[in-house]
């Protein structure tokens, strides 16, 4: 999904007034939903190794204006894939999950999401006209979690389908991506996106799918969540590095299971356990052990990185962040290019307190916390380097100041 200069809701519901013009659909008085982005202070690509996760919702956004219509066929126009045109299906009929038919093209979301909520006893019975715009930068914030949920929630609700339980929604959203479009994501961006609140942390714990919120301490510095979009454009997950190192990791899971009695990587814990495995297979298996390390320290310095947030230690959390990017890079091995020059670019700035890859890695955006007063020095400094580093995007690269939001919201009254 592209994205656009639309920075609020009112810009968002003139666009999508003029796009549904443009494409003779009609959502006038419909409803308007609007899903966020996420940054994920930690552990990325812990979800799929089964360790706890801990992150925020950002105000980049997916705005979906949806009403049911009288011609029993679903009906989607997307500000961000104008060239599409109208997509179109009637309920229950949509290709085959997996199939080349979908591979490169935005409609394999509303139709997973059909695929899935059929196979779930929720099948879609109504037409619906849906016009929709976002601002989610191309990768690293979770715009295809987001997009997701989205549909979900506003399919759900026009055909008066009720899913009560959030955790069943995220697992549905999970499915759309996993089952449907072939991608191996976890639940990392689902669960901090749905859970999402402004002015909170959001804790989830596999180990009984809790969720609890912290707020962040009191004496904490004035900062910002600073996005870094490199401009490029990653290709879904099931064509990336991702695919890759989520296989090595369950490979390596697998392996150490019946001597160690662990299911995923997250299970080892102990310093001896971890030593006996690096002894034992450093030789054999050095790029196993490798993606082990990151996971292994990712998770002790989980531990640091939520207390000082709830003291509101910011420096400690930007440099717990910092020191997982580094092991994203060197024992994960799942960054890029790009990604790296906007964390070398930061660095070199007073006031950025850290920085790192975000999301599923290879393209996409990094991500900087920041003081306040510091964000104008960083976006000058990739402003005046990034170009010169990497032209081929210099007109495509962006600086995305954000703050901490709910993750859901209807909006009323306002198409």
């Amino acid at each position: 999904m592209g994205t656009t200069r639309i920075d609020d809701d009112r810009a968002a519901i003139g666009e999508i007034r003029r796009l549904a013009a443009e494409a003779d659909l009609d959502v006038a008085g419909g409803t308007v939903r609007r899903s966020s982005s996420r940054f994920c202070f930690g552990v990325e690509h812990g979800d799929y190794n089964g360790t706890e996760l801990f992150g925020v919702g950002t105000d980049r956004f997916i705005w979906l204006a949806a009403k049911t219509n009288d011609s029993g066929r679903v009906r989607l126009f997307s500000g961000n894939f104008p060239d599409d045109g109208v997509i179109e299906f009637e309920p229950g009929r949509v290709p085959a999950a997996r199939s080349a038919e979908i591979a490169d093209t935005w409609a394999r979301f509303p139709w997973g999401v059909d695929f899935v909520l059929g196979r779930e006893g929720l099948a879609l019975s109504s037409g619906v006209d849906i016009v929709l715009v976002g601002n989610i930068p191309g990768g690293g914030m979770s715009r295809s979690a987001s997009l997701s949920l989205n549909l979900i929630l506003s399919l759900a609700e026009a055909n008066g389908l009720s899913v009560e339980d959030p955790l069943r929604i995220v697992d549905l959203a999970q499915a759309v991506e996993n089952d449907y479009i072939g991608s191996p994501c976890g639940q990392l961006d689902q669960i901090m996106i749905l859970f999402a609140k402004a002015g909170m942390g959001t804790h989830y714990n596999p180990a009984d799918r809790s969720v609890r919120y912290v707020p962040l301490g009191a004496k904490a510095l004035d900062f910002r969540i600073v996005g870094l979009d490199t401009g490029t454009v990653r290709p879904g997950l099931e064509k990336s590095t991702y695919r890759i190192r989520r296989a090595e990791c369950e490979e390596f899971a697998a392996i150490l299971g019946p001597e160690f009695g662990i299911s995923c990587l997250a299970d080892v814990r102990a310093d001896g356990v971890f030593d006996q495995i690096l002894v034992k297979y450093q030789g054999s298996h050095p790029d196993h052990c490798d993606r082990l390390s990151y996971i292994f320290h990712a998770q002790r310095r989980f531990s640091i990185l939520l207390e000082a947030w709830k003291c509101g230690d910011m420096e400690t959390v930007g440099r717990v962040f910092r020191e997982d990017g580094i092991g994203l890079r060197d024992d994960y091995k799942i960054s890029g290019p790009e990604l790296e020059t906007m964390c070398d670019l930061a660095r070199t700035v007073p006031g950025v307190l850290g920085e790192r890859m975000l999301g599923g890695g290879d393209k996409g955006a990094s991500g900087a916390l920041v003081r306040a007063d510091s964000v104008k020095a960083l976006e000058a400094a990739v402003s005046a380097a990034y170009p010169r580093v990497h032209p081929a995007y210099a007109d495509a690269f962006a600086v995305h100041v954000c703050k901490v939001v709910d993750g859901i919201t209807t909006i009323e009254g306002r198409l």
